[in-house]
C-alpha cells in the first residue's frame, strides 16, 4: 500500500491536468476519459485510505508531514511552514464524499460538448483543491488549497454557464473573495501569535499547535491567557468572528447566502453538482477543523449566535424554496435551509449534534448531487426548468420520477434515508445542549414542516395530473433515464439508503471526531 495516499490522491489530478495541456483539443473523447480515470484511482486509492485508518479512533492518521519552509524574519521571530496532511473522523468522509461525487460529476459531463480541453483541465484542478483543503492541518497550506478552489469554479461558471453566467460568475468570485480576506485576516493573527511548543521566537502555522493553548506567544493578541479588548470585545472573539463569517460565505448561510441562488442557476448541472455537494461543505468543515477548536472559548460564548443564525438560515431557506418557480432555484435554497442544521447542530455542542452535523454534510452531500442531475435531466430535454410548465409527467417518465421520489424524499429527512438520520442528531443534540437556548432548537423543528411542504408541493404540480408541458417543450422530448442517467442516479440513491438504515457504517468515523471535539470544546467537562 502506498505510504503518501493523501498526496496522490490530492496531485494525480495536478499531474493528469498538466498532461491534459499536450493533448489536441478535438480529441475530446480523451479528456473524458482521462477525467473519469483519475478519478477511478482516486476511488481505488480512497478505499485503500479507509481499510487503512480503520475506525473507532478519533486520532488522526495517514500523516504526511515534512517542513515546506522556514524563514528568519529579524525581529519578528522565525516563521515556518509544513506540508502537513492527516485525516481524521471529520475529513475522511468528505474525502470520500468528493472522490465519490466527482466520479458521478465526470459522467454527467459526457455531454459537455464547448472547450472540451479547457473544461476538464478545470474540473481536475478543482479535484485537487477540494480534496486538499479537507487534508491539509497547516493553515497556510489550507488556505492555498481554499483559493485554488476560487478560480476554477469561477470559469467554469463564467464560461459553460447560462445566459447570465458573467453576473453570476462575478458574484461567486467577490463573495468568496471577501470571505477569504477574513480568514486571512484570522490567519495573520494566528501566526503573530502561535508558536512551536518550547520555542516562542518560531511562529506556526501548524493546526494541530494552535489548539493547544499553551502554544501561543505570551501577552500575544490571541493568548488565551492574554486581556487584549477590542471594542469591549476580546481579540479571540473577533478572531473567531472572522473566520466565523469567512467560512459561513461558503457554507452559504443567511444573510450572505445571495450569491448561491444564481450561482446554481447559471452554472452546468456538472458543476452545480460539485458546488452544491462539495464546496458548501468547505465552509462547514472549516468551522469544524479551524474556527470552534482553534477559539473554543469565544465559540461556546458565542454559540447562541450561531445556533441563531442556523435557524434563520433553515426557515429562511425553506420559505424561500417554498416560493421558488425554478426547479433549480428551488433545490438551491433548499441546500441553504439544509446546512442550516450543520450550524445548529455545531452550536449546540454536544456529541450528538456534532455528529449529526457531519452526518449531514455527508447526506447533503450525496442527496443534493442527486436533486441536481434531477434538474438537469429535465433542463437537458427541454432547456426549461419552470416547475408550472409540467404536469403529469410520472405518466411518461416513471423511472424519472421513482428517482425524484428517492431524492425529495431523503431530502425531507423521511425515516429510512440518511437525511432523517443527520437531522434527527442535530435536533437530539440542539434539545439537550447547555449553550444554545431551547426555543432555536423548536423553532427549527418548522424546518422540517417546511421542507416536506415544497417538496409534496412540487411533486403534485410537476408529477401528477394532467398531462400537460408549456412553453415550447414537447412531449415527444420528455424521454425517461437512459443507460448513462441510471448509472448516475443508481449508486446515489443506494448510497442514501444504506446510511438511512445503517447509520453505524458512517458514525463509526464520525462519533470519535465528535466525541474529541467536544471534549476540547469544553475542557473535558
Amino acid at each position: 500500500m502506498p505510504d503518501h495516499i493523501l498526496t496522490y490522491l490530492i496531485f494525480l489530478p495536478v499531474l493528469a491536468a498538466f498532461l491534459a495541456l499536450f493533448i489536441p483539443r478535438d480529441r475530446s473523447a480523451w479528456f473524458r476519459v482521462l477525467n473519469l480515470a483519475v478519478c477511478g484511482v482516486q476511488g481505488i486509492l480512497t478505499i485503500i485510505a479507509i481499510v487503512r485508518y480503520g475506525s473507532e479512533t478519533g486520532d488522526l492518521r495517514l500523516i504526511e508531514r515534512t517542513e515546506w519552509f522556514s524563514l528568519n524574519l529579524g525581529t519578528w521571530g522565525s516563521l515556518r511552514a509544513e506540508y502537513f496532511l492527516g485525516v481524521d473522523g471529520l475529513s475522511l468522509p468528505l474525502i470520500a464524499l468528493t472522490v465519490f461525487v466527482m466520479i458521478i460529476a465526470g459522467i454527467s459531463s459526457w455531454t459537455i460538448t464547448k472547450g472540451v480541453k479547457g473544461y476538464f483541465t478545470l474540473m481536475l484542478i478543482l479535484n485537487a483543491a477540494v480534496i486538499g483543503s479537507f487534508a491539509a492541518l497547516d493553515l497556510l497550506l489550507f488556505y492555498l488549497f481554499f483559493e485554488f478552489m476560487l478560480l476554477p469554479m469561477f470559469f467554469l461558471i463564467g464560461i459553460w454557464g447560462g445566459k447570465r453566467r458573467e453576473y453570476a460568475s462575478i458574484k461567486f468570485f467577490l463573495y468568496t473573495l471577501c470571505g477569504s480576506i477574513l480568514i486571512l485576516v484570522a490567519f495573520i493573527g494566528l501566526y503573530i501569535s502561535g508558536s512551536v511548543p518550547g520555542d516562542v521566537a518560531t511562529h506556526t502555522f501548524n493546526i494541530m499547535y494552535l489548539r493547544d493553548g499553551s502554544n501561543y506567544v505570551p501577552g500575544s493578541v490571541l493568548d488565551p491567557s492574554g486581556t487584549w479588548l477590542i471594542g469591549g470585545w476580546s481579540a479571540r472573539n473577533w478572531a473567531f468572528l472572522l473566520l466565523f463569517v469567512g467560512f459561513a460565505i461558503k457554507l452559504p448561510m443567511v444573510p450572505f447566502h445571495t450569491w448561491l441562488p444564481d450561482a446554481h442557476v447559471e452554472a452546468p448541472t456538472p458543476v452545480s453538482v460539485i458546488l452544491a455537494a462539495l464546496l458548501l461543505k468547505i465552509g462547514g468543515y472549516g468551522l469544524l477543523r479551524i474556527a470552534y477548536p482553534l477559539f473554543p472559548d469565544a465559540a461556546l460564548s458565542l454559540s447562541w449566535m450561531v445556533g441563531l443564525f442556523g435557524v434563520v438560515s433553515i426557515i429562511y431557506g425553506a420559505l424561500t424554496a417554498m416560493a421558488s418557480k425554478d426547479l433549480k432555484r428551488l433545490i438551491a435554497y433548499s441546500s441553504v435551509s439544509h446546512m442550516g442544521y450543520v450550524l445548529l447542530g455545531m452550536a449546540s455542542a454536544t456529541q450528538e449534534g456534532v455528529s449529526g452535523a457531519v452526518y449531514q454534510m455527508v447526506s447533503h452531500g450525496v442527496i443534493t448531487t442527486m436533486l441536481f442531475l434531477i434538474a438537469g435531466v429535465l433542463y437537458d430535454r427541454t432547456n426549461d426548468r419552470m416547475i408550472e410548465n409540467y404536469s403529469g409527467l410520472a405518466r411518461i417518465m416513471p423511472v424519472y420520477f421513482v428517482v425524484v421520489l428517492i431524492a425529495f424524499f431523503a431530502s425531507l429527512g423521511l425515516p429510512g434515508f440518511s437525511g432523517f438520520i443527520a437531522e434527527i442528531m442535530v435536533f437530539l443534540g440542539a434539545f439537550r445542549s447547555n449553550v444554545i437556548h431551547l426555543s432555536l432548537a423548536i423553532i427549527a423543528t418548522l424546518g422540517l414542516a417546511l421542507g416536506a411542504a415544497y417538496y409534496l408541493w412540487t411533486i403534485q404540480r410537476m408529477f401528477f395530473g394532467k398531462l400537460h408541458v408549456r412553453g415550447a417543450a414537447s412531449t415527444e422530448q420528455l424521454t425517461d433515464l437512459d443507460l448513462r442517467e441510471k448509472v448516475m442516479f443508481l449508486p446515489l440513491a443506494a448510497i442514501t439508503l444504506i446510511l438511512g438504515i445503517f447509520p453505524q457504517l458512517l458514525l463509526n468515523y464520525i462519533d470519535p471526531f465528535a466525541l474529541g471535539f467536544v471534549s476540547l470544546l469544553t475542557g473535558g467537562s
